[in-house]
């Protein structure tokens, strides 16, 4: 007969913190929100950190690369969907990688002889205004010089002239050699009033570009989430199909991350899939899921995963309870799987970080999803509300909305990912298509989200995610005591005023 799991699954509403002392070196000033992405010896570093505890999800509303670019300098990291084409995924890394952030590999490059119309039309589709002018076009060419969006106009210079016409050449250009560091680079910039300075090698051929306004940024975003190149990091989603081809183009565009991406992630294709990458890329991490118990993530971290993702059902735009009956309620979910990691630990020495991905659908469910035990969380109906997601803005008679989809949805026509049979459509939908409120900018959007976990943490005493999670205290809530956590006055429609 069936086996019965006699504990009830439960969610994250029905719990609450309770506040530990806070300690007078305990402000929301103080706290420390970095927490590792991937597998790591117990007590030694991990290669990627998170600076901040967010991830989006792998769907085509959520995760763009105008997404990634944002989430990364604030400290997350987005996963670039994968129910594209390869060459669109990897062009998508290629777009976050070339952002920003020190030493730029330029993606604007023109030829001397091109025109200013085809430069034009590559300011255009890179969106960048500093074009660097190589020998043969490339981005590691010999620097013949650069041009910008102020050395020519539509309307007063030939389009059908060449570059060469408007470029500074090299002879007029301040650039540097292939031993200089950032801070020389970004000292020059300021001291020599440059807005780039090019770096090149012995032969003059072009390395990087370094801009002041990368400087500036990173004065505003002090939590970047940067590789050793100092660019921003962005993960990428697979699935069990094509993984042999999807790979090995997504390492070659220079993703820093990838994850399996399954609506059961229990089986042995994902198994043989995580082995597979594992044996032929042991460099790059690689993430499983989804799962909702301990039996299975130890499954995947025993095939190689290097974090793992929990949740079957929980999201918002998920119908995958109610079209299949299964699923768990999110805080039992993380619950269980948090105390398998810590028995995989003490067994084999290895930590492999959990997400909790579904379910969080107050601010406070992600100071809950970390107290029960998850090192990160993934977020999709969150992330799609901001103008850096894909889903259009409409406006309706209470403001404007954002469209938002699930990938089991039919719009998204993501059929691979549930196999579910039938051949190259869904049979049933696993996801819905509607609309979430609009929320403005990911900046502003996630430093409130940040700035009531901060306060959560300090009222339970912790300034870190590590001590946060071992000391945290949790209670049971009922009915009765979760309607009294909420407002019961009628609320004003205009402000008050001061006497």
């Amino acid at each position: 007969m069936a086996q019965i799991i006699a504990e009830v699954s439960r969610t994250f509403n029905e719990f609450l913190l309770l506040p530990n002392r806070t300690r007078t070196d305990c402000s929301a000033a103080t706290v420390n929100l970095r927490t590792p992405l991937v597998r790591h010896i117990a007590g030694e570093a991990p290669a990627i950190e998170l600076r901040s505890p967010f991830t989006s999800a792998i769907m085509q509303a959520v995760s763009t690369p105008d997404l990634a670019i944002a989430l990364a300098r604030n400290g997350g990291l987005s996963f670039l969907h994968h129910n594209q084409p390869i060459g669109d995924q990897a062009a998508a890394v290629r777009r976050v990688k070339n952002f920003k952030a020190g030493f730029v590999t330029s993606d604007t490059n023109v030829r001397p002889d091109d025109s200013l119309s085809l430069l034009a039309e590559v300011m255009r589709r890179t969106g960048h205004s500093t074009a660097a002018v190589t020998h043969d076009g490339t981005a590691t060419g010999r620097l013949l010089g650069l041009v910008t969006s102020r050395d020519f106009h539509p309307r007063r210079h030939d389009l059908d002239g060449p570059v060469s016409g408007r470029m500074t050449t090299i002879t007029d250009l301040a650039h540097a050699g292939p031993d200089i560091t950032l801070s020389e680079a970004n000292a020059r910039l300021w001291d020599e009033r440059l807005d780039c300075l090019p770096v090149l090698d012995s032969e003059g051929h072009l390395q990087h570009l370094v801009f002041r306004s990368d400087y500036t940024d990173n004065k505003r975003f002090p939590d970047q989430l940067v590789d050793a190149a100092k660019r921003l990091r962005v993960g990428a989603g697979v699935n069990t199909h094509d993984y042999r081809e999807r790979v090995p183009a997504l390492l070659e565009a220079g993703v820093d991350a990838l994850c399996f991406d399954s609506s059961d992630g229990y089986s042995d294709w994902q198994a043989q899939a995580l082995s597979w990458v594992k044996k032929h890329y042991p460099e790059v991490p690689v993430g499983g899921g989804n799962v909702v118990d301990g039996e299975a993530f130890t499954f995947l971290a025993e095939a190689g995963a290097d974090f793992v993702k929990v949740g079957v059902g929980g999201g918002s735009i998920c119908i995958t309870r109610d079209q299949k009956g299964i699923g768990r309620g999110q805080a039992s979910a993380v619950l269980d799987v948090a105390a398998a990691r810590d028995a995989f630990r003490e067994r084999t020495g290895a930590y492999v970080p959990i997400c909790s991905d579904g379910g969080l659908v107050h601010d406070y469910h992600v100071a809950l999803a970390l107290a029960m035990g998850a090192d990160f969380v993934m977020m999709g109906r969150y992330f799609a509300r901001f103008d850096q997601a894909a889903g259009a803005k409409l406006p309706t008679r209470d403001g404007f909305v954002k469209e938002y989809w699930g990938e089991g949805s039919n719009r998204a026509r993501n059929w691979q990912r549930y196999g579910q049979g039938g051949g190259q459509g869904l049979v049933f939908e696993e996801g819905v298509d509607g609309y979430v409120p609009y929320a403005g900018g990911l900046d502003e959007g996630l430093a409130l989200t940040v700035a009531k976990l901060k306060t959560t943490m300090v009222s339970c005493g912790s300034t870190t995610v590590p001590e946060f999670r071992s000391t945290a205290r949790l209670t049971l809530v009922s009915e009765q005591s979760f309607q009294e956590s909420h407002a019961n006055v009628t609320l004003r429609d205009t402000p008050g005023t001061v006497s």
